[in-house]
């Protein structure tokens, strides 16, 4: 597993403490430092929760872009055309 910089990064640009995202995914404290340190994996639906809270995209998070805003699917872009 990997460490996942980006989550305490996240977590610490906001001014957060772990506890707080430990409530909204509805987990412990505990359990979501095992995540941040890349001692257990982060489940994708947690991942997605937090992108959300984030107004990041999963990618991000996961270090995959350094874009931090989502992209726009393609089948959305032509909606209002």
């Amino acid at each position: 597993m990997f460490f996942l910089r980006r989550l305490r990064d996240l977590r610490e640009d906001n001014d957060l403490n772990q506890t707080v995202l430990a409530e909204l995914l509805k987990i412990t404290r505990q359990q979501y430092s095992l995540y941040e340190t890349g001692k257990r994996e982060i489940p994708a639906r947690y991942l997605g929760t937090l992108a959300k809270y984030y107004h990041t995209s999963t990618d991000y998070i996961l270090e995959l872009t350094d874009d931090t805003k989502p992209s726009t699917p393609p089948y959305k872009k032509n909606l209002s055309a």
